[in-house]
């Protein structure tokens, strides 16, 4: 319908004008003709050779008069003969000719009609010429002819664009229906793709992208939930199982033994939630909260306080006036995470580094131990991974730190790489975009 409509408003104006320019085309045609036989005849006139009996000689003007200024007709052609005075037009001198349309006498009907002053004097003749109009070259039957052909074009147009987005739409319409069936239970369908590089096959394949990430997104939110569960009920099966056998035998607990226990699973239950709800509100938090921050103050403020419960020293390498936006207490947590698990895992020593490298600004955080091998350098990232023994629930971690640590930086649009340092260890490379200057 739309279609249609479009097609009529721009049709419309052009049958109009096309009408318009079929009349004047058919007007300028006969006025040339009666213009051309007046010319005649006048020649006639100043040549004192005009017969009382004139003879068109311009094919379909067949009327043609002269007429005095007394009104009194001279001259005429057979078809004007016993007539009177064709119009009461009388051309001035300054200019001598004109053009008309009369109607008013029904014989011979209506007429295009031109008169030639023949001379400048006050009782100068007029000649007259006039042509019929046609019945084939009426307005009536050029507007009806016009309406008709643009009639049939619009409808034309109408069907054409009918079929043709039909067919163009009808793949859309599968990707509807596709896409109303699956359902958040069941992400692996995918919608049909048509062959080609037009907007139906972007728009689906653009469709079949966003599902892969969405079942992806929750692929991983469902993993995470049961991890945190497994995490979360380990440490709650310990207090159950203490607390029960307490009951059982209160006369053989040492009281303070159990609360001792009590207090680290509880502890570590605090941790982990604490940790769940920080990944929970880092994306919230960036968004709004960023600020200008000199990455080699943000490192001596966050070693200041650690200096006395370190167990190795801290080697600096560190560049002032690298400056990036972002959320201050959540980019110390990430530096804190890794400083954390650099002193775990160091024989030595341990090195923090800060510089520019190209447009982004560069933190990293080396140790000099065991170091990660290869196929684990990525998976260290996720959440709940353990490598092995020396990353186990008795050095204290809950499995969340890394995981943090690459959110954070993930959310301020940065990267963060793990490979060997030069000492031989673990080498984590935090990159972040410089902040632009002000």
């Amino acid at each position: 319908m739309l279609t249609v409509l479009i097609a009529g408003l721009l049709l419309v104006p052009m049958a109009l004008l096309m009408i318009m320019s079929i009349e004047q085309t058919f007007t300028n045609e006969a006025w040339s003709d009666t213009r051309q036989e007046v010319t005649a005849v006048a020649a006639l006139i100043r040549a004192g050779q005009l017969p009382s009996v004139i003879v068109p000689v311009v094919p379909g003007v067949d009327v043609v008069q002269v007429v005095g200024a007394d009104r009194h007709v001279i001259a005429a052609s057979p078809a004007a003969r016993r007539k009177v005075a064709l119009s009461t037009i009388r051309p001035d001198p300054d200019e001598p000719i004109q053009d008309a349309q009369t109607c008013g006498d029904p014989e011979p009907g209506c007429m295009r009609l031109t008169a030639l002053r023949v001379g400048a004097m006050p009782d100068s003749p007029v000649v007259y010429a006039g042509r019929r109009a046609p019945s084939t070259q009426s307005t009536g039957f050029v507007t009806i002819a016009v309406a008709l052909q643009t009639g049939a074009l619009i409808a034309l147009v109408g069907w054409v664009s009918w079929r043709v987005s039909g067919q163009t739409l009808r793949p859309v319409d599968t990707i509807r229906r596709q896409l109303a069936q699956i359902t958040f239970q069941d992400l692996s369908s995918r919608v049909p793709q048509p062959s080609g590089d037009d907007e139906v096959a972007k728009l689906a394949r653009t469709a079949n992208h966003t599902l892969d990430r969405l079942e992806h997104a929750v692929r991983v939110r469902r993993q995470f939930v049961t991890d945190a569960s497994h995490e979360l009920r380990t440490p709650l099966a310990g207090l159950r199982l203490q607390l029960e056998e307490a009951r059982l035998h209160p006369r053989d607990i040492d009281l303070d033994h159990l609360l001792d226990h009590l207090l680290g699973d509880t502890a570590r239950l605090q941790q982990i939630i604490t940790d769940l709800l920080y990944l929970a509100g880092v994306d919230a938090e960036v968004a709004v909260m960023r600020e200008p921050m000199d990455l080699a103050a943000l490192v001596r403020s966050e070693l200041k306080p650690r200096a006395a419960r370190d167990r190795l020293p801290t080697e600096l390498a560190l560049r002032d006036g690298v400056v990036v936006r972002a959320v201050g207490h959540q980019l110390s947590r990430a530096l804190a995470n890794l400083l954390d698990n650099a002193q775990r895992h160091a024989e030595h020593t341990v090195r923090v580094e800060v510089c520019r490298e190209g447009d982004s600004a560069l933190l990293a955080v080396s140790d000099d131990g065991a170091g990660i091998a290869g196929p684990d350098r990525e998976k260290i990232f996720e959440r709940f991974t353990r490598l092995d023994a020396a990353r186990s629930r008795d050095r204290g971690g809950t499995g969340l730190g890394l995981a943090i640590t690459s959110d954070v930086v993930h959310a301020h649009g940065g990267t963060v790489e793990v490979g060997r340092s030069a000492a031989g260890g673990a080498r984590f490379e935090l990159r972040l975009p410089l902040a632009e200057a002000s």
